[in-house]
């Protein structure tokens, strides 16, 4: 039995580089994080291009997911009128649905299978690149980590987001 949720895949990123892992203490490095019109996503691997492809054997955070809404309610709380996507450092922006109930589930976007792992919790950078107050306000809404169990590809725009049950 499958749910189907009607979603937006709003953006895409893939970054090659670190920008905060091992720095604390020390600035983000800032390596470029282009939005892509689609990306390929290798099973236990992760996103072809990505700087977390092949980290760890059946690593929790293949691919990443953020929503649109989450990025639109931190910048109205901080007094933004939008904040760049990119710097949430999350490979997907999603819109239409609640990331945290696929905690635990597997399910489609795409012609790609992934298994929600855990959520994506906002680390001290969010103060440092968005703005202070930042990490507080994305406690709960950080975003979700998963393992991509079939490989495939997902693209920009409206699609249908498959929950197996």
């Amino acid at each position: 039995m499958e749910i189907t949720y009607p979603v937006v895949v709003e953006r895409i990123y893939v970054s090659n580089g670190h920008d905060f892992k091992g720095r604390f203490g020390q600035e983000p490095l800032r390596h470029h994080t282009p939005s892509v019109d689609s990306a390929e996503c290798i099973a236990g691997k992760g996103i072809i291009g990505d700087r977390y492809f092949g980290y760890k054997d059946n690593w929790k955070g293949q691919i990443t997911f953020i929503t649109r809404e989450t990025i639109a309610a931190v910048s109205e709380k901080l007094g933004k009128e939008e904040i760049d996507a990119k710097l949430f450092r999350r490979n997907v922006v999603v819109s239409g649905i609640d990331l945290n109930t696929l905690i635990g589930k597997t399910f489609r976007l795409g012609s790609a299978v992934f298994r929600g792992s855990e959520e994506c919790a906002p680390c001290i950078w969010m103060d440092e690149v968005v703005q202070k107050g930042a990490k507080e306000l994305m406690k709960g809404r950080g975003g979700l980590r998963c393992r991509i169990v079939e490989s495939g590809t997902i693209r920009l725009g409206e699609c249908e987001l498959e929950v197996f049950v």
